[in-house]
């Protein structure tokens, strides 16, 4: 286990600012736009990821630049410590939202430093429209029901290039997304990820 107060002295992190290739950070939890409507970190500065994740993050904005010169990508969210988990669980409980949180006892792969939120900024420096917003918990935001939303008219084409966009970034630097979050993406094999790298408390 590691303390958010000892990330600094860490050989093993980085901090989002020191990133290349232009990555912009907008970290919702420290401000009241994220889901629970109210910030969570508490002045904790949680600008962080492990190397191998941060570097990796740094090709995917490489790869984006060359072929899409003018976007960038957009952190919303990433290093997210144990306690911080703790608090939207506890804030969440009772109500059908939980389902997007892993449980603390499990944790989360924010928490090890591994995992990022994002999206794009576009040439003017505004965030891209992927059809529906970060930490909108519906199903307009599941990356597995895109093809029947864009079918019903819930989402549109140009919704599905940029998301596709996004993904294809994440992906050739070695991030996987997951099934409920087209913002989500995690560097690693989530179980070797739980098993063999400390959490952040």
């Amino acid at each position: 286990m590691i303390r958010i107060e000892d990330i600094a002295a860490h050989p093993d992190f980085r901090p989002l600012a020191g990133l290349r290739h232009g990555i912009a950070v907008d970290l919702r939890y420290a401000t009241p736009d994220n889901f629970v409507g109210h910030a969570v970190y508490d002045g904790i500065d949680c600008a962080w990821l492990r190397r191998e994740a941060a570097d990796a993050l740094e090709r995917a904005a490489a790869w984006l630049h060359r072929r899409r010169p003018g976007y960038r990508l957009l952190v919303l969210d990433a290093l997210r410590p144990q306690r911080v988990q703790q608090r939207l669980w506890d804030a969440l409980q009772g109500t059908s939202l939980t389902m997007y949180l892993a449980p603390p006892e499990r944790g989360s792969i924010h928490s090890f430093g591994m995992a990022v939120d994002l999206t794009l900024l576009d040439p003017q420096g505004r965030e891209v429209d992927m059809g529906s917003g970060f930490d909108e918990m519906t199903l307009a935001s599941h990356p597995d029901h895109e093809a029947e939303h864009l079918a019903l008219g819930a989402l549109t084409a140009p919704h599905l290039i940029e998301r596709g966009w996004l993904r294809a970034a994440m992906r050739e630097a070695g991030f996987h997304g997951i099934s409920t979050e087209w913002w989500h993406f995690d560097f690693g094999d989530r179980v070797a990820v739980r098993r063999d790298l400390p959490r952040v408390l």
